[in-house]
């Protein structure tokens, strides 16, 4: 792949931007916006079930469809709470080099301390 995948995502991110507030009769993006974020997340449900079930048939072709699918409607839930995909990508940077315990253990510790000791 010649494009860095933070390019694309940055430019999905700046066309849902433009789209969101579009006319919801010639815009799929602006449609699932004005239904509210219950619409979106319900997307994002619909999407992770349908990645699941491809990936349980083994259909590799269509696992990649469907999780771009579950990405776009990701970046629709960010740009509604407004953030974007650099957000994500420094939270992943952040975690690089962690063990996977290391980071559920970090986690732990922060919701203990939110919640007051």
């Amino acid at each position: 792949m010649t494009t860095d995948g933070n390019d694309i995502l940055a430019r999905l991110a700046e066309v849902i931007a433009q789209r969101k507030s579009g006319d919801p009769d010639t815009s799929y993006v602006a449609r699932l916006f004005s239904k509210g974020n219950d619409a979106i997340l319900k997307k994002i449900g619909e999407e992770a079930t349908e990645v699941v079930m491809a990936a349980k048939d083994g259909d590799r072709e269509r696992i990649v469809a469907e999780v771009a699918d579950l990405w776009f409607h990701t970046l629709l839930a960010l740009s509604a709470f407004g953030l974007a995909p650099a957000d994500v990508l420094a939270e992943l940077q952040r975690r690089e080099g962690l063990s996977g315990m290391e980071e559920f253990a970090a986690r732990k510790a922060i919701a203990r301390e939110k919640r007051g000791g």
